[in-house]
């Protein structure tokens, strides 16, 4: 198996756009970010004092021992300690609401843009990249906005403090201090290109890993019936490599950055004791005021390492943003013309007007196609496979628009009218259905959630699958599991033909519904789409002639043309490739009801 997904590369440097664009996340809750910055800039501001007051303590309260000077300054003290915790608590709760609010925002902002691009963009697209998108990388999003805020903040507002206050006791002194900011934010600069570069590889690598959990947990029946266990471990060991050795790179990066900030700080914190010593030696700095200087220089320092801590988790979250914002970013391939109005119905004739289409320009599926389906009418597909039958339906429901050529509905181009107003009105029955978490009530009112309980039982009954509903321990109650697995393929099948038949579609497209069933329910399933195709216009893909013997058409599709149409008896007497079909799998249903060697016994007998 290839887990490999070649997605956009990111190799721009960090750059204001994206962390302007995920703090823009912030806006429609500007009130709670501006509400805990203030907190925590008043509790930064805080810290400062603190350590202004320790040196009132010994500069007037303990070395001339002054007992009512001490006991003003310890309520001060008291005083703030007390708004400080409830500051500290104002700024986690609020930051905790921020971060949860802006991540469930994003979520929903990625959710309903998927929902707007077009099945080509989901074709060269992997699960695992959209679903690490919209899951691992709106946290790390998010923690940036709000936990990162909150130490930047907090480091911010520390320097600041601790400067005006160096400024005040000592301003040469406190030059000497401000020198060394330069000189860790150029350590900083060297260090960021080196650690944003690995952290784009992890979560590109991480990407591919979240496809490779889905593609084992969605086939795992078929990796334990081919034995692929071991070497399916074999590649999976070989994506957690990459990742690992890409993220050991950006963590030892890390870890030796921090290392390189602590080396100046102490260079600098020696050189202000060595200098403040001697200024003591002379009369000129108190020996609370030394104090209270190496308490600024580690309450300048330390934010400083925090920030650094900080810059090096942002890499980490702007190479997650780069990614999200790509998403939402791309564009739908198929979206409505700016004067496409809704057409109020499809029920019209269905035409296609020198069609070309390809996924991929080089091989085309369709070539200069002409059809014209009158409505009402039911046209069969069949062909091998690759000739463009599903490509033609896909078209029709304008999941894919031609490349070259019209397709009309009503007499209009469909390009005119508005993508709600078409494929609200056609029903779609896959070979494979899909059922979704919940009751089998909730999935055949999927697509109609205004109908009432007894619509949903009456659509059921058409369709034919009442009978088996009505068997089950809470009936139209019960639960079809995670993608229907609490069911037969059968019996999701039937509830999928319910859910078309409440839907009431004007064009119903029956792509290939009764290849994977029985044959006792397949006669379940035809009596339910003969009920459902009465008087609409349909189009039915089928490997089961005997599915569409009544078809008012049937079209033989090869290599992007039609090469047969008529209808069944028209067919068979034209000893076509259709004819080849139809009795070669008749012969295939003798054989497996009666067996081959009682079919010979009954060709002898019938010489």
């Amino acid at each position: 198996m290839n887990y490999e997904f070649e997605e956009e590369d990111f190799q721009a440097q960090l750059s204001g756009k994206t962390i302007k664009r995920m703090f823009e996340l912030t806006l429609p809750h500007k009130w709670w970010l501006i509400g805990f910055i203030i907190l925590i800039a008043i509790v930064a501001a805080q810290d400062g004092v603190f350590n202004y007051l320790k040196k009132l303590i010994i500069d007037t309260g303990i070395t001339p021992h002054d007992p009512a000077a001490l006991t003003n300054v310890m309520l001060v003290y008291a005083i703030i300690a007390l708004t400080q915790a409830a500051g500290v608590f104002g700024f986690i709760y609020l930051a905790g609401i921020l971060g949860e609010r802006v991540q469930y925002d994003l979520r929903k902002k990625l959710f309903n843009h998927l929902q707007t691009l077009s099945f080509s963009y989901f074709d060269r697209t992997a699960v695992g990249w959209v679903m690490s998108r919209v899951t691992s990388d709106t946290g790390h999003i998010a923690d940036l906005i709000t936990w990162g805020a909150v130490d930047v903040t907090w480091a911010i507002m520390s320097i600041i403090t601790a400067g005006f206050f160096m400024l005040l006791l000592n301003w040469k002194l406190a030059l000497v201090v401000l020198t060394i900011i330069p000189i860790l934010v150029i350590v900083a600069s060297w260090f960021q290109k080196r650690i944003i570069t690995e952290y784009r590889m992890v979560r590109k690598t991480n990407s591919r890993l979240t496809g490779a959990y889905n593609e084992n947990i969605q086939g795992v029946r078929v990796i334990k019936a081919l034995n692929r266990e071991e070497k399916n471990l074999d590649e999976f060991s070989e994506l957690t490599g990459q990742m690992y050795r890409s993220s050991f790179r950006a963590a030892r990066l890390s870890a030796m950055f921090l290392p390189v900030v602590q080396f100046i700080s102490a260079i600098a914190l020696s050189i202000i004791a060595w200098y403040g010593g001697a200024q003591i030696a002379w009369g000129e700095m108190t020996v609370g005021t030394l104090q209270a200087f190496i308490g600024y220089i580690t309450f300048m320092l330390w934010p400083v390492q925090d920030l650094a801590r900080v810059y090096a988790s942002m890499q980490h979250a702007v190479a997650s943003a780069e990614r999200t914002f790509s998403l939402l970013d791309t564009p739908a391939d198929i979206v409505d013309r700016p004067n496409a109005v809704d057409p109020g119905t499809l029920r019209g004739d269905i035409e296609f007007d020198n069609v070309d289409f390809w996924y991929v320009p080089e091989k085309p599926v369709l070539r200069d196609f002409n059809l014209h389906v009158k409505a009402g009418e039911t046209i069969a597909l069949v062909g091998p496979t690759g000739g463009g039958k599903s490509t033609l339906v896909n078209l029709v429901c304008r999941f894919y628009e031609p490349k070259k050529g019209t397709l009309k509905i009503g007499g209009r181009d469909y390009m005119d009218l508005t993508l709600h107003g078409i494929q609200s009105r056609i029903g779609v029955v896959l070979q494979t259905p899909h059922l979704f978490s919940g009751t089998i009530r909730e999935n055949i009112r999927y697509g109609k959630l205004e109908a009432s309980d007894a619509d949903v039982e009456q659509a059921a009954r058409v369709a034919g699958a009442h009978d088996f509903i009505i068997t089950l321990d809470k009936q139209y109650d019960a639960q079809v599991g995670e993608g229907g697995n609490l069911l037969s393929t059968g019996q999701k099948q039937l509830i999928s033909l319910a859910r078309a038949v409440l839907a009431n579609p004007d064009i119903l497209i029956m792509d290939e519904a009764t290849s994977s069933v029985d044959t006792l329910t397949e006669a379940l399933i035809q009596r339910g789409m003969e009920r459902l195709m009465a008087g609409r216009t349909s189009f039915v893909i089928a490997h089961r002639l005997s599915t569409i013997k009544r078809a008012s058409r049937i079209l033989v599709i090869e290599n992007g043309g039609i090469s047969e149409m008529g209808t069944h008896a028209e067919l068979l007497r034209k000893h076509g490739h259709y004819y080849e079909l139809y009795t070669r799998q008749f012969r295939k249903e003798l054989e497996s009801e009666y067996g081959l060697g009682r079919l010979m016994g009954l060709a002898v007998a019938a010489e």
